[in-house]
């Protein structure tokens, strides 16, 4: 039910603000200018002799006590507008058949009308069997949203764990942005004590630092999404929203700070040496041979979000000729390295070059 504060016209700015979420990374580019994932400095080191057989690699993956079929999450993306029931559907059918982790987008659209909730429930009733990870903002928490809320949430998808997405940048520059962050912390610890399912923490596309990475472990979170920057750039989105608004200083913002955040390497390489948790690596991450060179760096699962969205926004078929084509790309790189395996793959050799072999 609405919260008394949230009017018709607050509906309606939440739909269409979700709707733009869509539309603009669809029909306009909103990708790093100057900046990079600098996975382009990871090289893997090829074998000659691999002594397997292609047929032999195996992509499954065990992660918060669920089996994948691949290290793959769908990221969290959409919901919240109509459009999004679409999409939802597409992407939680390709994550059951294919065996692949789904996140929603944020939920507190749903909370708001029935009808909303149905473009976030969909993705259950297409993927019975799925990992579905349910999905509230920090700055959302640090305004007060409750605990029951909450459980509204993850009971809107049946959800196998929750995320708190981190985005301070994209608040910054969100035209109707929410700026607010005191205490989100001591929120997140209490969100660890009141549910029984896994919590993951995740960035937006800025990453995370060695810091806040231990500070979040100590908190009690079950994992880490690094979503560090070169990938889609939300400050860039929320500067073209902002152009639409007229909001100058909005504007000023946003190109500004259009390629601010961690590389995503840098990013996975910092939170993986400093907390003993789980790891996602996603931000940018495009193909295959990405997904590798993560799962080598120390990721335990990689997320998706541009290409899959992309790809769902066409059609069924799209989409699915996507993920088999990423799954072969993984596959491919774990026969040229030697690895039949996920876990053999994490533990395989390989080289940094460039900026990051800069990076202490």
């Amino acid at each position: 039910m609405p919260d008394e504060s949230d009017s018709p016209s607050d509906i309606e700015v939440i739909k269409q603000r979700k709707r733009e979420g869509i539309v603009i990374p669809l029909t306009r580019n909103v990708q790093a200018k100057e900046s990079s994932t600098y996975l382009e400095y990871v090289k893997l080191i090829h074998n000659a002799l691999p002594e397997i057989d292609f047929d032999a690699v195996e992509t499954n993956q065990k992660f918060l006590s669920h089996h994948f079929k691949a290290p793959i999450i769908i990221d969290s993306m959409t919901g919240g507008t109509p459009e999004a029931t679409k999409i939802n559907s597409r992407l939680s059918l390709a994550a059951e058949k294919f065996g692949l982790g789904m996140g929603l987008g944020s939920q507190r659209a749903g909370l708001l009308s029935s009808e909303l909730a149905e473009t976030y429930s969909i993705a259950r009733s297409n993927a019975p069997n799925g990992f579905l990870v349910a999905n509230i903002g920090g700055a959302q928490l640090s305004k007060g949203l409750k605990i029951k809320e909450i459980r509204n949430m993850i009971e809107m998808i049946e959800a196998d764990a929750l995320v708190v997405h981190l985005n301070p940048l994209q608040e910054l520059i969100q035209p109707e942005g929410e700026p607010k962050y005191k205490g989100v912390l001591s929120k997140i610890k209490e969100i660890c004590t009141n549910f029984d399912i896994p919590i993951i923490v995740k960035e937006v596309g800025a990453g995370i630092s060695m810091e806040v990475a231990k500070r979040l472990q100590s908190a009690g979170v079950s994992a880490i999404n690094i979503a560090g920057s070169g990938g889609t750039s939300w400050a860039g989105v929320e500067k073209l929203r902002a152009e639409t608004a007229h909001d100058s200083n909005k504007i000023n913002l946003g190109e500004l700070f259009w390629d601010w955040g961690i590389p995503t390497a840098v990013s996975l390489i910092e939170v993986r040496k400093s907390v003993k948790i789980p790891v996602i690596a996603s931000g940018g991450i495009r193909n295959g041979l990405e997904i590798a060179k993560c799962i080598a760096l120390g990721a335990n699962m990689c997320g998706m979000a541009f290409p899959f969205l992309r790809h769902a926004s066409k059609s069924l078929e799209s989409l699915y000729e996507f993920t088999n084509r990423t799954l072969l790309e993984l596959r491919g790189a774990m026969f040229l390295v030697g690895s039949k395996n996920i876990n053999e793959l994490g533990k395989s050799r390989f080289i940094v070059t460039g900026e990051l072999a800069k990076v202490k």
